[in-house]
């Protein structure tokens, strides 16, 4: 069905939907999809407590921006139990153009960003301010868009998307012009500019602070602009990838080779100590181990523990899954992870772990962005491409392009 829907730049436009698409390991697609409704229907990855569910207090965006991320690429790996034809994307910004009859404080035409995390606003949990596993959007807790076990939420790597609990769920910009301009980077606090700020808050970073970032992908750059932003002396990141190293460096990192040789040694030729005082794991379950390169999942949690110094802690906003059905033995596949948690224990380390409570902190990382404060459209090297651009992109990601690529489905972005 098509729908006239109103342009930011005034006028009308006749509007279908298109979007990418999980099409099978290795594989995205650019395909027509079907247009938003404020109804969640039935489709690939849709539990069935959610199907037809009514969502009269929701909006449907005309997306402005939508990112590529590293979450996304487990799926598009076969690393997940993701469905074929799961409709991709949970890193959205948008403009309203259609309002459920139950939103009271936004109106089309709005400019919003929403956290990429599902959550209704109204459970014990999000009142608490733990967003990242509201108990009422899924059959378990927590829920994202376009993404696998996460309660069906359709993503938005698409041209629209519906957006359920509406005056929860999205953050609203003031001055358009003012948001449009700086789009590069606050297209970055749906996802991974929280994200990253979330792991150095909870490994304790601050004025000072000595921090080991491991991985050089956006997660891990946004990390690093973290860690600066809160005051950190010495931000070390770790990657394999020269060119993610040398991306790091530009903006005053220092790097090291997790595969190259003993971690503790590497980071002792930095700082002078083999020792830091906190570590953010922005890897996941997919990390090489070390030297040989074989994977490992334990790996980066285990050279964590071995580098942050007693009573430190380590921030883990990479992701671990509980079904890896790509993995090599068996334990892994059922998300079991071979721990060394003597060593934690020994040296009465901290420990956070599972998905970004965004609403946290995307307001005031808002403001810095809007102040001058945070570049992370240019730390993460935030790069523009069309919709259709999509599966070459995320060809180019997965190959460890050092890039964070930003889709613009309707060409309204500064390229």
């Amino acid at each position: 069905m098509l729908r006239q829907v109103p342009k930011l730049d005034g006028g009308t436009a006749v509007a279908d939907n298109r979007g990418v698409v999980y099409a099978g390991p290795g594989k995205v697609a650019v395909e027509t999809i079907d247009n938003p409704e404020l109804i969640l229907r039935p489709g690939p990855g849709v539990p069935p407590i959610n199907e037809n569910r009514e969502c009269p207090h929701g909006v449907i965006l005309k997306v402005v921006a939508s990112n590529i991320c590293g979450s996304d690429q487990h799926m598009v790996r076969g690393r997940t139990t993701a469905p074929v034809g799961l409709v991709l994307g949970h890193e959205i910004t948008g403009e309203i153009v259609e309002v459920g009859r139950d939103v009271e404080y936004r109106r089309v035409g709005d400019l919003v960003s929403v956290p990429f995390n599902v959550a209704c606003g109204r459970c014990r949990n999000c009142v608490e301010r733990r967003t990242d596993v509201c108990l009422n959007v899924n059959d378990h807790p927590g829920g994202a868009y376009g993404y696998v076990d996460m309660g069906g939420w359709r993503g938005g790597q698409a041209e629209y998307v519906m957006v359920p609990y509406a005056d929860w769920n999205t953050l609203k910009y003031a001055d358009k012009d003012q948001a449009m301009a700086k789009m590069l980077d606050l297209t970055m606090i749906t996802d991974i500019f929280p994200t990253g700020y979330h792991g150095c808050m909870e490994a304790g970073v601050g004025t000072g602070s000595t921090v080991y970032i491991a991985g050089g992908g956006p997660v891990g750059l946004a990390a690093a602009t973290s860690a600066f932003l809160l005051g950190a002396a010495v931000v070390i990141v770790g990657d394999p990838n020269e060119s993610r190293r040398e991306h790091a460096r530009s903006f005053g990192c220092a790097t090291v080779d997790p595969l190259a040789g003993p971690l503790p040694e590497q980071i002792a030729e930095i700082l002078g100590v083999p020792e830091v005082d906190a570590a953010v794991d922005c890897v996941g379950f997919e990390a090489k181990g070390h030297q040989d390169g074989t994977e490992q999942n334990a790996a980066v949690l285990n050279q964590a523990m071995e580098v942050t110094r007693a009573a430190g802690a380590i921030g883990i906003p990479g992701l671990y899954v509980t079904e890896d059905p790509g993995a090599k033995d068996e334990a892994a596949k059922h998300g079991a992870v071979s721990l060394s948690l003597g060593t934690g224990w020994a040296k009465s380390l901290t420990f956070a772990t599972g998905q970004t409570p965004t609403m946290r902190y995307n307001r005031t990382l808002r403001e810095a962005i809007l102040h001058d404060r945070a570049p992370i459209a240019r730390n993460v090297n935030a790069t523009v491409i069309a919709l259709d651009d999509a599966p070459r992109a995320y060809r180019e990601f997965d190959a460890g392009a050092p890039k964070k690529f930003v889709i613009d489905p309707h060409g309204m972005l500064n390229r």
